[in-house]
């Protein structure tokens, strides 16, 4: 169960702010996010080795997807697309308000079900996709701080967002500006959780001891910040980061 956390502030010099954790089998292979299609020069995500996609990039417009597994929807599954198209495909258009116009249209029964954030410094959308044969639903995502793991937006069903969503809200919001952040680095670690939901509460799930395949657990997290459109000269931001919290090291993903 991955999670999205975007605060959405409007007439700010930073309006759009991205936390993310992606939770995954440990043995499924990806590589550090990089220009890694040829294809799309202008793209920079992270790359899932088995399918070829990804679940989190961004293009040189400053356009940003990243797409989440539905509740029980974990994998691949014969006859269907792979999930990590969707990124890819969102990042060919150059505003957030035309790739989710494009994507909204899409044939939801090619894919398994998803939560697909778009975002730019001007819009953000969340598209969902909850099954069967219903069309793609596009909900814009409002000012202030929206929480997305594998059910509904700020879902109070979900142990992850009734334990951590109060927690961000808290926290000291970062300042790109300075390199402060802190409060959300912190939280992004926590392996924390309501007393009765077990570790996949928790914000960072630790794969159990052991070797071997079926192992799941937290293996990369991002911090984006996305520059107001009044200043072209600053650059967004990324900061990524692999592995357990207690060895991790931010590194800034060039590209932008």
């Amino acid at each position: 169960m991955c999670t999205i956390v975007i605060l959405n502030r409007p007439d700010t010099a930073w309006p759009i702010l991205i936390a993310a954790n992606r939770d995954e089998m440990l043995d499924r292979p990806w590589l550090f996010p990089a220009a890694h299609w040829p294809d799309r020069p202008d793209v920079v995500a992270g790359r899932d080795e088995l399918a070829g996609g990804s679940w989190l990039g961004m293009n040189a417009s400053g356009v940003v997807a990243a797409v989440l597994n539905r509740e029980g929807t974990l994998g691949p599954e014969a006859g269907k697309r792979s999930r990590g198209e969707l990124v890819l495909d969102a990042l060919d258009y150059p505003d957030a308000l035309d790739a989710a116009e494009a994507l909204s249209a899409l044939d939801s029964r090619a894919y398994r079900p998803f939560n697909l954030v778009i975002a730019d410094n001007r819009d953000a959308f969340l598209l969902t996709h909850r099954g069967g044969n219903a069309a793609v639903a596009v909900e814009p995502l409002p000012e202030g701080l929206s929480m997305v793991t594998a059910r509904e937006r700020d879902d109070p069903a979900s142990p992850r967002i009734r334990f951590y969503r109060p927690l961000f809200l808290a926290a000291r919001t970062p300042d790109p500006d300075a390199e402060d952040w802190h409060g959300w680095e912190a939280i992004l670690a926590s392996r924390g959780h309501e007393p009765d939901s077990g570790p996949g509460g928790a914000m960072f799930i630790a794969p159990a001891p052991g070797a071997g395949s079926g192992r799941f657990g937290t293996v990369s997290s991002s911090l984006i910040a996305l520059p107001a459109i009044e200043k072209p000269d600053i650059r967004p931001i990324w900061r990524f980061a692999s592995g357990p919290p207690e060895g991790w090291q931010w590194r800034r993903v060039d590209g932008f």
